[in-house]
This record gives C-alpha cells, structure tokens and sequence, in this order.
C-alpha cells in the first residue's frame, strides 16, 4: 500500500479562510510532514495515510491565532480584580512579578499552553518577563509562538538594566533563528515606560533583523494625557516622531486613536491586535476597530493577560468582540462573524508576519487545524458556520488540534503536556503569590 499522507483529518466541512473564503462540504485535508498537501472533497483524493482523524461531521478550520497574551499570568488568575488599570499593575502586579523566576514563568506558560491548545489556539504572540521560559514552554506544548522580553526603563526582575534587557533579547534572537515554532520579537512595554531612546533603540534592533515590535498603544485616557504632557504629543504621532512607526510595528489595544492618528497608522501599515474583553475589565474604553478596519488596517484579536481578561478562549473573546462593537455602533451588521473569525485566524497570522505559513488552510502553508465538534445542542442546527464559530461554540467543543503537522490533542486530551502535572505545579505557585502580595 502506498501511503499519499502522514495525516488525513476528513469527514468534516472545511472553512478555509483563503482568500475567496472557499467552504468544502465532506472535506479531506491531507498532511504530509508539517505541512498541507491536499485539501478538497474527498472523492478528490486518495485515502491512504499512516494516520487518519474522523472530523465525523464537524468544522474543520485554521487554529486560532492570540496575537497578544502575557501567558505566564495565568497564575494570576483572578488574584486582583475589579481595579483600575493603573491601581491594577503599580500596586500589584509589577509588585508581584518582582519576585518572579524562570520556573514560575515556566509553569504559568505550560498552564496557559494547554488552555489555550483546549481552546483552539494553535499559535500565540506574548509579552512578558523571562521569555526564555516561554519559548521553552510553548516548544514543549508544541504550539506556534512569537515571544518577546518585555522592556522599560525601570529595573526588571529578570534582565536587570535596559542594557542587559537588549542583551537577553538579542540571545533569544540567536538562540531560536530558525526553529519551526518559535519565533522572536522585541517588544518594549508602552510609550510611557520607555524613554524615547529607548523605542528608537528597540526599533531599530527590530528592523536589523527584520522581526515585528510589539507595543501596548493608546490603552487608557490616563495614557494619553500623560504622553501629550510629557512630549507634547499622542502616543501615536510620539512613536511617528522618533521614526519608529512603519510595517514592523504590532500595536495592542489601540483604545483611543483619533482620525488623524489612524490615517498615520495606516499609511505606515501598523498592525493592531483588539482585546475586547480585557479593555473591558479594565473600564479603559472600546477600541474604534470597525474604522480601523474602514482604513485597511490588519487587526487581529487577542485575549490579553489572564489577570486581566481572566481566561485565554478566543471563541469567548470573539463573541465579545462582535456584539461589544455592534452596541458601540447601534449598528447590527457591524462587526460581521465572517470579519471577526478572520481576525481571529488569517488576520492574526499577518498581523504576527506569519502569513505565508499559518492562518489558512491551503497547499504549502503549515499543518495548523483544528476540528469543532458539532454534534452538540448549542451547535443544532447549523446554517452559517462562521456564524455559529463566533456566536455559538465555545473553546470546549474544540476536539483535535494539530499544529505543524502535528497531533497535539486528540479527542480533548493532550499529547503534549501532562495536565494533572501541569495543574498541581500551578496551585503550588499560586501559594508563593498568596504571600508575595499579603
């Protein structure tokens, strides 16, 4: 027997994001390595491969891209809630991550690796402190990362000063140049807690080797007054003064940004990520997405820390995101399903550069697909799938997810991570916060 595929998933209807969004009724998607080598109806093709995944009715379609987390605050879940933003990360959150190590950013990671593999996520973009650990972790979990240390003119726990800061992130450059799942940023903090030397330094680190710079922009009014004061600018119109907008720029939140200011992001093609739920919390606004969007900007969707949002499901967050903008707008047809579940997938994998690898299912592009299972009451009937993917499932009816070529969970258990084990180091950690914060 000639074996065509090392991995067939079939029997299901295939969403494929591509660009004339094509939908396969009894599709097949044959996988050979990491990569898609066949996807059409299944009398299109043949059969025979070393393995075979049944969709048995459900929806096959891209994993889900979260352009923007802080995964390690995973065990910050919940730790300080019902705060302001400013209260929130001054008086307990930078306290606490003070007193962080790598194993505890290690842990958080691998807690937030297998929520978010059980949810559909197959890649991720994250922030945050000893980002060594979480490329180590994501590696380990088998999923698509694009990490990055954070950097500001304070101390950091991890780094020390800014000048070590650009050192670590140019060993985490080195070390993971060419791996097939991680990928590296440099990603200074916000425009208020980087001096503008050292945005300029950072942008210009970032374009020398042709990585994106990751950025919270435009969060809070307090944000906004605080820039103008200190530079007589918006943050926008501050980072266009110092050279750093252009293409390479991956601006999260994006809450208050004028006509003027998106018209310059747009003409220097900044990315941005949209993190509803988080902005929500916080009370820090609702983001202009729809006139975003009017202007050709990328946005993709992201869950933000879970100190913040509280959990790392996309199908959550784009529920949230579609109805959040249609109230906003008194208008119901804003924010369709089709557009935001392209945020979610193709639009993430191009705000994060990863395009031409993930985000759709097509020939050539890497093996990263998940199945919906269908059969459930919330998902009968179906009429409109990208309907039903944004407004009724959740992340729990995700049964099978394979990043790169790769099974990592199978009928809803993982592969890759032990969870039981992954759980207990968690709740072991969660009793050093307990005391870091008392």
């Amino acid at each position: 027997m000639t074996v065509e595929y090392d991995l067939i998933i079939k029997n299901g209807m295939i969403l494929t994001l591509d660009p004339g969004d094509t939908i396969i009724e009894n599709g097949m998607i044959g996988i050979k390595k990491d990569r898609i080598a066949h996807v059409g109806r299944i009398v299109e093709g043949p059969g025979q491969a070393l393995k075979v995944i049944d969709a048995k009715g459900g929806i096959i379609l891209p994993g889900l891209v979260n352009a923007h987390t802080h995964a390690a605050m995973s065990l910050f879940r919940g730790l300080a809630d019902d705060l302001p933003l400013m209260d929130w990360l001054n008086h307990y959150i930078f306290p606490a991550e003070a007193k962080m190590d790598a194993d505890f950013v290690y842990t958080g990671t691998l807690l937030a690796c297998a929520e978010m593999i059980l949810s559909g996520t197959t890649t991720f973009c994250d922030m945050y402190l000893f980002e060594d650990e979480t490329a180590k972790a994501a590696k380990q979990a088998g999923m698509r990362c694009l990490a990055g240390e954070v950097l500001y003119d304070f101390p950091s726990p991890n780094y020390g000063s800014i000048e070590n800061g650009f050192k670590y992130t140019r060993h985490l450059i080195d070390k993971w140049k060419n791996d097939p799942l991680i990928s590296i940023a440099v990603e200074p903090h916000s425009p208020y807690t980087c001096s503008p030397e050292l945005l300029q330094r950072a942008s210009e680190l970032a374009m020398a080797h042709n990585i994106p710079l990751v950025i919270h922009m435009a969060e809070t009014r307090h944000e906004i007054s605080e820039i103008r004061e200190k530079y007589g600018r918006s943050p926008f119109a501050h980072l266009d003064h110092l050279g750093v907008l252009g293409p390479h720029v991956i601006a999260d939140h994006c809450v208050f940004v004028d006509e003027k200011e998106m018209d310059l992001m747009a003409r220097n093609r900044v990315k941005v990520v949209h993190n509803p739920e988080s902005n929500m919390k916080l009370a820090s606004g609702i983001a202009p997405i729809p006139a975003l969007m009017k202007k050709g900007i990328t946005v993709a969707l992201g869950t933000d820390g879970c100190a913040s949002n509280n959990d790392l499901d996309l199908f959550s967050e784009m529920d949230t995101a579609a109805k959040l903008h249609k109230i906003a707008a008194m208008d119901p047809t804003v924010m369709d399903a089709r557009s935001v579940l392209k945020m979610a997938t193709l639009n993430g994998a191009k705000a994060l550069g990863m395009e031409k690898i993930t985000g759709s299912l097509e020939i050539g592009k890497k093996a990263d697909v998940i199945v919906v299972n269908t059969n459930k009451p919330h998902l009968t009937p179906l009429y409109n799938p990208f309907s039903h993917l944004v407004y009724a499932a959740k992340g729990s009816d995700v049964v099978h997810s394979i990043i790169n070529g790769r099974v990592v969970m199978e009928n809803r258990t993982l592969l890759t991570l032990d969870l039981e084990e992954v759980m207990e180091k968690a709740w072991e950690k969660a009793i050093a916060v307990k005391t870091w914060i008392a």
